[in-house]
């Protein structure tokens, strides 16, 4: 049975007037030695494409799930796997991402909730293998079930915790099973709603531990692929402890596994950490750490995290801005953790949504190269920063000077004079190319 009625969607360009087509997506174009298709590297969320159901805080939801008996049996769980591929295989969609809760029940005990899995992992294998799509990351859901409503790797009971271990080495070998590109790790619930209650340094303990443990069990099963740390500053708890790139960075550092992960930054959670996507990309990028994109928008008049498909294309150029800057993501891609908005509740707002979000960022990429091939900006950063290229710039830039010859040469060229940022000027290059 077919659930989206329309054709495969393809190319057809920006003067196209066909709803179910791509104006700036074409797959095979190629942008600075790569195709459009390899630079961006689509995924698709398992959890809103086939789960979400687009209830809100003071709702019910909405979403039309034809395929969907409702029930939590595995016949219906595998049923939602050939209509998962037959979204895919209508977007032109390579990757796919996963929370184990999401493709397979959970069920009265861990070893029933287990064998719901192996059930739906094998159908996935067969999809796979049947159309190439591959599996870009999994990940476990440590957030939702009642039993983690004190965290999952930070919960307080030591009870809690082994279930939650239990359940992401299962899920690490699922996804070794479907040959994951990567695994990621959200601490949903990995925070504080006070510190009236919370003893910080045990929690952040057992939680670098935990994902030491994770280390290890990749090491023991031949799991290669990349770790990612997704960083998320609140909502539902007060804190997290994976609040924004820097302390995630920071944390990694202090507990001995900068090594192991890199991060899986996402747009709207940027957002509630008060930053912009373009900030935590370059925090994760200078330290040599961004593995992967969650490509969604945020609205910032509404203080949750909406999930909203990409649109901007200020947003969508300036991350690929950011991606080619540090040539190309090399394991992770860009998943479309968003959702449709709540009254749109048909099967075939799916895929409008995802061609918008994929001629987003296909226009941000086609600006992205532009701006690049211009020239003039990264002119005009290496310019302003030109008097550290020689001299006792040189010397601060290299780590030779000190605060005596600095003093010195400070004293003998008197008061500096200073260059004008020209931030208005930079601004109306960038709207030349949007």
């Amino acid at each position: 049975m077919e659930y989206f009625k329309c054709p495969k969607i393809q190319y057809e360009g920006p003067t196209s007037k066909n709803p179910f087509s791509f104006k700036h997506y074409d797959e095979n174009a190629l942008i600075e030695g790569k195709s459009m298709k390899d630079h961006l590297r689509f995924a698709a969320p398992y959890w809103h494409v086939m789960r979400n159901s687009l209830a809100d805080p003071f709702g019910d939801g909405t979403a039309l799930m034809p395929w969907d008996d409702g029930s939590k049996s595995i016949e219906n769980a595998l049923n939602r796997v050939d209509v998962f591929f037959e979204f895919l295989e209508k977007m032109g969609i390579d990757f796919y991402c996963w929370h184990d809760r999401d493709i397979a029940p959970e069920l009265n005990d861990l070893s029933a909730s287990n064998k719901a899995l192996d059930a739906v992992v094998e159908k996935l294998n067969d999809k796979q293998s049947e159309t190439g799509v591959k599996l870009l990351w999994g990940t476990a859901c440590l957030f939702s079930h009642p039993r983690y409503s004190q965290g999952a790797a930070t919960s307080p009971s030591a009870d809690v915790y082994a279930y939650a271990a239990a359940q992401v080495k299962k899920a690490m070998e699922c996804t070794h099973a479907l040959d994951g590109l990567g695994y990621t790790f959200w601490g949903g619930r990995e925070g504080y709603a006070t510190l009236l209650n919370t003893n910080m340094k045990r929690e952040l303990d057992h939680l670098a531990h935990f994902l030491h443990m994770a280390v290890d069990h990749a090491k023991k099963i031949g799991f290669k692929g990349a770790f990612y740390i997704e960083p998320k500053p609140r909502e539902p708890s007060t804190h997290q402890y994976d609040s924004d790139s820097a302390a995630c960075l920071n944390f990694l550092r202090e507990y001995n596994l900068i090594d192991h992960f890199t991060l899986n930054i996402e747009t709207n959670h940027a957002t509630l950490a008060g930053h912009t996507m373009e900030h935590e990309l370059t925090v994760a990028i200078n330290a040599g750490r961004l593995g992967s994109i969650d490509a969604n928008q945020g609205d910032e008049l509404i203080g949750w995290d909406t999930d909203q498909f990409p649109s901007n294309i200020y947003l969508t150029t300036q991350v690929m801005m950011k991606v080619l800057e540090m040539g190309g993501l090399k394991s992770g891609g860009l998943n479309f953790d968003a959702k449709r908005r709540r009254e749109s509740h048909d099967p075939i707002d799916l895929i409008y949504a995802h061609i918008g979000g994929m001629d987003a960022f296909a226009r941000g990429l086609k600006i992205a190269h532009a701006i690049r091939e211009d020239g003039r900006l990264s002119k005009f950063l290496k310019e302003r920063y030109e008097t550290f290229d020689s001299g006792i710039g040189l010397d601060v830039d290299v780590s030779k000077s000190t605060f005596e010859s600095l003093e010195q040469y400070a004293i003998k060229s008197g008061e500096p004079i200073l260059a004008s940022g020209r931030q208005e000027l930079l601004e109306n290059l960038i709207n030349e190319f949007i």
